[in-house]
């Protein structure tokens, strides 16, 4: 299985947020993208689960083009998860997740179970969706997900308000995902996450054309200090051997 990003543009409104973006993403890894503050990450994971119109360019999902896939099936094949922990609804936890289930338009017990311990949330599945924290709100959203068992998982910032024991949790659940052939598309800005998990880096950022990929490969050479400085602007270095590297910046 293969996503890609041919020759993509991306825009919001009238301006356009991302330029001239080709990757092929593969199965059984774990793809970081990562790059400064309004770089357009979002806007890319937005455009590679077909959810913004390519202003130029197409998004193809194992040789078809994702613009021909009807709304249930784009949902089957690929889960996304925004970077917002809101949730519409004031459902329960075991609810909330079953929602993964609707373009199977089955119940789909077993996977919801599935999802709901995968994620750390047996104890939580009876609590309404207002009585979660962010931590727990972000999982719970992420399980929806994992019960839909899509071939794709793309989420932004998944880390962002977890703990370091969920965070943990949650990078071998994705490094899991991978093993099992899935491919995993996540936004990442804590570089010793994506130095340290990721199979590969995307690197959005900083030369012309604006916001198009500057590096991509194995993190050791997406994020190689030259890399950092070029689209970061701050000297840094790495310390540590491979799986345990920590970034040192200035």
């Amino acid at each position: 299985m293969s996503l890609v990003a041919e020759w993509l543009a991306l825009s919001r409104g009238n301006v356009t947020v991302v330029d001239i973006v080709r990757a092929f993403l593969d199965e059984g890894q774990v793809t970081a993208i990562c790059g400064p503050n309004g770089v357009g990450k979002s806007t890319l994971l937005m455009g590679l689960a077909g959810l913004i119109a390519p202003t130029r360019g197409k998004v193809v999902l194992d040789n078809r083009p994702l613009a021909k896939l009807n709304s249930r099936e784009r949902a089957r094949r690929i889960g996304y998860l925004p970077q917002s922990a809101d949730i519409a609804w004031d459902v329960s936890v075991q609810n909330l997740v079953a929602l993964g289930r609707l373009p199977h338009r089955d119940h789909g017990r077993a996977e919801i179970d599935a999802a709901i311990a995968a994620l750390g949330l047996d104890d939580l599945r009876k609590r309404p969706a207002s009585e979660l924290s962010g931590g727990e709100k972000a999982r719970a959203l992420l399980a929806r997900v994992v019960a839909g068992e899509p071939d794709w998982i793309l989420a932004d910032e998944p880390f962002a308000a977890l703990d370091l024991a969920h965070q943990l949790s949650l990078i071998n659940h994705f490094k899991r995902a991978a093993s099992e052939g899935r491919g995993v598309v996540l936004v990442v800005h804590d570089l010793n996450l994506a130095m340290n998990h990721a199979d590969r880096v995307l690197v959005l950022g900083c030369d012309e054309p604006a916001n198009s990929v500057v590096a991509d490969g194995p993190p050791e050479e997406a994020l190689s200090p030259d890399n950092i400085q070029r689209c970061w602007g701050v000297d840094a270095r790495w310390i540590g051997q491979e799986g345990e590297r920590a970034l040192i910046v200035g």
